[in-house]
């Protein structure tokens, strides 16, 4: 491996091709230690220049495009994807693995499965498997305990960053017709969270910066007795869109956080305590996007009709419950309905002209628009007689 790092910095001055391995944007060690792993795999096994920009795509939750891309995928849903990259190597060039990759891949793995402790359930069956095919293949590897509290102290470090550098440290976002939404991870408690000075304009300003709409905060820490612990804050200064992703949130059965409101100063931002602890930001993603959906759904009020506050609050309940029970991909409201048809290919433009309602008509346009017809109608009677 330290063969292989030196000589990347070559490579790149040299005008020869080159296999390109991207991980996650965020960087975060499973993703640094895939896409590093399988970069080094790939230079073993093959020095051959792609045929395409993308050849293969290895991961371990679900693909989020609509449309997959033109070569190999292969989806797993373990805990960690490195531990898809262990097996291939494992399984592909045995020989080639050194204890240092080994000991990348096996940090990692205990890393994003929680040292593969069962209460926290993210560990699947084939983690564990080849964490000890590691641990058999190179029996002076650190003590599972030890890197894992290591590599947790390093991760949950936020010493000396920035509320913006916190906020960008691990970063996901989403979004759907212009509304984006971003979702970060804070690795300390929420109420230590919301006490940093100038917070809310810090919020503000990131938002601004990132053109965000909204942004969505799960913190997470470990307590005394080593369980995590997560929370969750909403900031967005649109009330009706931050009324309408909480409502969804406080609403979902699939899964259930199992919110309980917590303290907030600033009308801005609602916070929450999350019962339901193993709901990460992955598990939180498609709950986001159906409270977007949600939203633009409520905003389509026909035209003409009087938009008071007791209506629109009464539309947005109905919203609200229609995402609240309809969270299972494929499925409609009730999971024993068929899933819906797929969106015709001449729906999909960015928006509709009814988006925005019916046109508006006034009752002196609707009169001359029948005398019109009707005087045609006259015209092409008498045209018949003759």
């Amino acid at each position: 491996m330290e063969d292989y790092l030196q000589g990347c910095r070559a490579a790149l001055q040299e005008s020869r091709p080159l296999h390109i391995v991207l991980g996650n944007e965020a960087c975060d060690l499973d993703s640094m230690v895939s896409a590093l792993a399988l970069a080094f795999y790939l230079a073993k096994v093959s020095d051959a220049a792609l045929e395409e920009a993308v050849a293969e795509v290895l991961d371990h939750r679900p693909i989020e495009q609509r449309h997959c891309p033109p070569c190999h995928v292969s989806v797993e849903l373990v805990g960690s994807c490195a531990t898809l990259v262990t097996e291939r190597i494992l399984q592909g060039a045995p020989e080639i693995l050194d204890r240092q990759t080994a000991a990348l891949l096996h940090g990692t793995i205990l890393l994003d499965c929680v040292n593969m402790d069962l209460k926290v359930g993210k560990a699947t069956a084939k983690d564990s498997k080849y964490v000890e095919k590691l641990e058999a293949l190179f029996p002076d590897l650190p003590r599972r305990n030890d890197i894992f509290d290591s590599l947790q102290k390093a991760k949950f470090d936020i010493s000396g960053l920035t509320t913006e550098q916190m906020l960008r440290k691990d970063q996901k976002t989403i979004s759907r017709q212009g509304t984006k939404v971003a979702i970060s991870a804070i690795y300390m408690d929420l109420e230590a969270f919301l006490q940093r000075s100038g917070l809310i304009a810090d919020l503000h300003a990131f938002c601004q910066a990132h053109n965000c709409d909204v942004l969505v905060t799960m913190t997470i820490f470990f307590n005394t007795h080593n369980e995590p612990v997560r929370q969750l804050a909403i900031f967005c200064p649109h009330a009706a869109l931050r009324m309408t992703i909480c409502g969804v949130l406080e609403h979902s059965h699939s899964p259930s956080l199992k919110l309980t409101p917590a303290p907030s100063t600033h009308p801005h931002l609602q916070a929450y305590l999350q019962g339901n602890t193993q709901v990460s930001r992955k598990k939180l993603l498609p709950l986001l996007q159906e409270a977007l959906s949600a939203y633009f759904d409520s905003m389509k009020i026909p035209s003409g009709q009087p938009e008071t506050e007791g209506v629109c609050r009464e539309q947005a309940d109905k919203e609200l419950d229609r995402a609240g029970n309809s969270l299972v991909p494929g499925l409609s409201q009730d999971e024993e309905e068929p899933p819906l048809p797929p969106t015709p290919m001449n729906s999909l433009v960015d928006e509709c002209p009814l988006d925005q309602g019916l046109p508006k008509f006034s009752a002196e346009v609707i009169f001359e628009k029948c005398s019109q017809i009707s005087q045609s109608q006259s015209t092409a009677a008498s045209l018949s007689k003759k």
